[in-house]
């Protein structure tokens, strides 16, 4: 029966959009959504990562994904992402927002210093498009009688201090703050809205030596001793698109190694043993 539950091929087989689809995590997740037997729309804008992982997740599912080049930094293409791929599949039950960047501009400013522009630049992609997004999902079931799921995508910077990254950390916090606002607001339309907040993930695996020892490095100050892996947000996706997650809205749910509960060193402090390791 639970597993049953976590199946997505239906009747009818769910149909789910997820942004940032052409790399890293959202790219893994839209590949274990289709190995449970969803439909999937990708989203992102650059074409060439869309056809890539097209293929990756078709020879996952058996099915090709639906690919759509959107900036959704732009209500209009997150508009018409969704009516795209209602054209396509007929439907649309989950809205799964995970595209987003880090202070691509204005990295590392203090806020004297930061600009406008840039800070506007990190707020769009992280916050607005999953506004955007949700918006323009919500509206599409309410029109096919209501009923459906949005999950988004956080990050633990928004759990913790990030002098380095303020319109990142801020964007983040904001988008578990809309999770648990739309949750409430929708629950009247069985529409369900819950939080990813990955910790210390990598984007794919490691290429050679040196990104496996980097990787060795950061991990070992996380409780589990190590980075996730892109595949492990998969499975916890699939759960909350499936109907084994029905009592589950307005929640978040880091999947971080156990770092935020085991203290990752405070902001602007660096491990002993790494200023020792530097010394030598």
């Amino acid at each position: 029966m639970v597993l049953e539950r976590l199946r997505l091929d239906g009747p009818p087989r769910k149909v789910v959009i997820v942004t940032g689809g052409g790399r890293g995590l959202g790219k893994a997740m839209a590949i274990s959504l289709a190995e449970a037997g969803a439909d999937v729309c990708i989203a992102s804008r650059t074409v060439s990562q869309l056809e890539s992982a097209a293929a990756e997740i078709a020879a996952a599912g058996g099915r090709r994904p639906l690919i759509v080049p959107t900036n959704v930094q732009k209500r209009e293409e997150c508009d018409a992402l969704i009516e795209k791929t209602v054209a396509h599949f007929g439907r649309l039950d989950v809205m799964l927002n995970n595209a987003g960047i880090g202070d691509r501009r204005g990295a590392g400013d203090r806020i004297q210093d930061l600009e406008d522009a840039d800070w506007h630049d990190t707020i769009e992609v992280n916050l607005h498009s999953a506004f955007y997004c949700s918006r323009a999902a919500t509206r599409q079931f309410l029109k096919q009688g209501g009923g459906g799921v949005i999950v988004n995508v956080a990050s633990g910077t928004a759990l913790r201090s990030s002098p380095q990254s303020l319109g990142y950390a801020a964007a983040k916090a904001g988008v578990i703050s809309i999770t648990k606002s739309l949750a409430a607001q929708l629950v009247g339309e069985d529409i369900r809205v819950n939080c990813i907040i990955p910790g210390y993930v990598a984007q794919s695996p490691a290429q050679n030596d040196d990104e496996v020892s980097m990787r060795k490095q950061r991990g070992r100050f996380i409780t589990v001793r190590r980075l996730g892996e892109a595949w492990e947000l998969g499975a916890l996706a699939v759960f909350l698109c499936s109907d084994a997650s029905s009592y589950i809205t307005g929640e978040s749910f880091p999947i971080d190694g156990g770092g935020l509960a085991g203290g990752i060193a405070p902001t602007g402090f660096a491990m002993a043993e790494t200023v020792e390791a530097s010394r030598a």
